[in-house]
């Protein structure tokens, strides 16, 4: 299983047909991108008060990973299994305040930091208890209110985070309200991955989102590249819904009207002047996947306008296109294309980090 993109644009080729097909390429992905890769995994607000815990499951029906979030009486954030050390059993079944993670088969108990702190009718079990004991603790990055975490991941997610800061680290964070009224999941009969390429370039705004080309100045739309992570910005045309930015913004002075951060493996933050979309694209099958949209408003009077309007009807209109993508790859006179040097950018970063992930 290995595969080859050319470092050079202009002369690369796409992943292959298989790439999207093949179940043993859908299994390799599992073990040797989303486990070595980080995941955003809600907000503060789950763990709110000391001496409280969150269970949930990571990306249900593919890693399928028991874990919980848990934050200690000093106010110390921590992430663990959800698994007891002792015969597997899920520990915390339900969010709330909790001083302890206690086993409801057995006894065990945890302190809110995973390690072991008692055991019945084990007294004379030897060489007990050890470090494999203790609930596996896995690493967790936040920023503003926001939580990510990785199974064993090969990279720092500080990075990625660093990298948005740049540009949009003027805007209150902390101050964005989750509104759940705004939250949707959607079923795309397609590979994940394909929804992905989809996304990570501008080049079929023209033919596919009528709507969203008349906002957005397409001759001006950027993309730039950074090591696990990349952005695209879209200009507003004419006098739509921008950014307010302070003088010394890297982008004071132009019309931005979104920033579309997209991060490996299956991540986007689309920010727009009245706050955050986040999408979540989830793998079920190999021609199946889920995509979760999660919405963080800053500023209700801009919602519906500019960019960051009618989002439904852009979704409806991805995926559309992308399901028919993934029955045309199913073709057998379709192997690869190329890359359009100038606006698929993005999607060729996409399959670097997959083809360098896939190879290790």
């Amino acid at each position: 299983m290995n595969f080859k993109i050319d470092s050079d644009i202009t002369k690369a080729e796409t992943l292959p047909a298989s790439f999207y097909k093949d179940p043993l390429v859908f299994d390799a992905i599992k073990e040797k991108v989303f486990l070595n890769s980080w995941q955003w995994v809600g907000d503060e607000n789950q763990i709110r008060k000391p001496q409280s815990v969150h269970p949930f499951i990571l990306l249900d029906g593919f890693l399928t990973e028991p874990m919980v979030l848990t934050k200690d009486r000093e106010n110390t954030i921590n992430c663990l299994t959800n698994v007891c050390t002792h015969r597997g059993n899920i520990i915390a079944l339900d969010s709330g305040k909790s001083k302890k993670l206690i086993c409801s088969y057995h006894g065990r108990r945890f302190n809110l930091e995973g390690s072991l702190e008692f055991m019945p009718e084990f007294n004379d079990a030897k060489n007990f208890p050890r470090p494999c004991d203790n609930l596996h603790r896995f690493p967790i990055r936040k920023w503003g209110h926001f939580l990510f975490a990785g199974l064993n991941p090969s990279f720092d997610f500080q990075e990625v985070i660093d990298v948005m800061k740049e540009r949009v680290g003027f805007l209150p964070i902390d101050q964005f309200k989750l509104d759940e009224t705004l939250h949707k999941n959607f079923v795309v009969h397609a590979n994940w991955a394909l929804y992905c390429d989809n996304y990570l370039e501008g080049f079929h705004v023209p033919f596919v989102h009528e709507g969203l080309n008349e906002v957005l100045d397409y001759g001006s739309y950027e993309t730039i590249i950074y090591r696990h992570c990349n952005l695209q910005i879209g200009y507003a045309d004419n006098n739509e819904e921008v950014f307010e930015f302070p003088i010394d913004h890297i982008d004071y002075g132009k019309n931005v009207a979104a920033y579309y951060y997209w991060v490996f493996p299956n991540m986007m933050f689309n920010f727009y002047p009245w706050g955050l979309s986040i999408n979540i694209v989830k793998p079920i099958k190999i021609d199946e996947s889920k995509v979760s949209f999660i919405s963080y408003v800053f500023d209700p009077s801009k919602l519906n306008k500019g960019a960051g309007s009618n989002l439904d009807k852009v979704e409806e209109e991805d995926e559309a296109v992308v399901e028919n993508v993934q029955k045309g790859v199913l073709s057998s006179f379709y192997n690869t294309g190329r890359f359009s040097p100038t606006r698929e950018k993005g999607v060729h970063h996409f399959h670097r980090l997959l083809s360098i992930f896939l190879n290790r």
